[in-house]
């Protein structure tokens, strides 16, 4: 896929992540943002960069810990969210509007580069990958957090792909939540420690979560609008089912696991 191409994706994308209300679901996975600066072992006074950071969840926790952070998104809707959050908690932060794939920032400019669900979906995965590292400093660290494929998340995914097909050409994903693909994205540029961990999504029922996820979700939320009110019910079922078959409870409620990695990239 040539250059044009990869702008053209990630302009629907920007789109797709502006639709419904991120923050909404974002809020929900603070935990993991938390988990990763514990993993990454914030330390007061480092300079901190979270990319495609959403509605702030690992620049609120690494603030939290004494880092100086500069939170950024294409989205500017979602980076307001983290600035009132950031407010409300008295937290001092900077925030700007940036694309995962061309980071407007020096060489070598942070201590920590961050990402939780954010950079796996830039469509050029080397490229990003690249300017994270670029923008890292020599024995510095890269912490994000991804979706794998067989998890949860990673099969609500492959239906919402089986009823609105993605961008041909562009690599799905998920392949930020396998091992062997992320190690190899920083392949050459430190060691890389790979944690397989848990989320675990939680409401009243399986069609509750469904419906919040239709609503403000955006990439779920997108796939609704594109479909025909039977294909719509459809999509919809199918994810009921998922959701009902991978819940731990039995008893009605929704309790699903979902895995994700968490990845580490100490700089040479």
């Amino acid at each position: 896929m040539q250059g044009g191409e990869f702008a053209a994706v990630k302009a629907k994308q920007q789109q797709t992540w502006s639709s419904g209300n991120y923050a909404v679901i974002g809020t929900m996975l603070q935990l993991t943002g938390e988990n990763l600066c514990e993993a990454v072992d914030v330390v007061a006074g480092e300079r901190v960069l979270d990319v495609a950071a959403g509605n702030g969840n690992a620049s609120l926790a690494a603030a939290r810990r004494g880092g100086q952070v500069t939170s950024t998104d294409y989205v500017p809707s979602l980076l307001e969210q983290g600035r009132a959050r950031a407010e409300a908690e008295g937290l001092p932060m900077t925030f700007e509007t940036a694309d995962a794939e061309a980071l407007p920032y020096e060489d070598e400019s942070f201590d920590l580069v961050l990402s939780t669900f954010g950079v796996m979906f830039t469509p050029d995965q080397a490229r990003a990958a690249a300017e994270l590292t670029r923008v890292c400093r020599g024995g510095g660290r890269i912490g994000m957090t991804a979706w794998t494929p067989g998890g949860f998340i990673g099969q609500v995914f492959k239906i919402v792909g089986s009823f609105v097909a993605p961008p041909a050409g562009v690599a799905s994903p998920l392949r930020w939540g396998d091992v062997d693909a992320v190690t190899d994205l920083f392949k050459g540029q430190g060691s890389v420690r790979v944690d397989t961990l848990d989320y675990v999504f939680r409401s009243r029922s399986a069609r509750e979560w469904v419906d919040m996820m239709r609503e403000y979700y955006g990439p779920i939320h997108k796939a609704f609008g594109a479909l025909e009110p039977t294909r719509q019910a459809e999509f919809e079922a199918a994810l009921i089912e998922l959701a009902e078959g991978m819940s731990t409870t039995g008893d009605g409620q929704l309790r699903v696991p979902s895995a994700y990695l968490q990845v580490v990239v100490t700089r040479d």
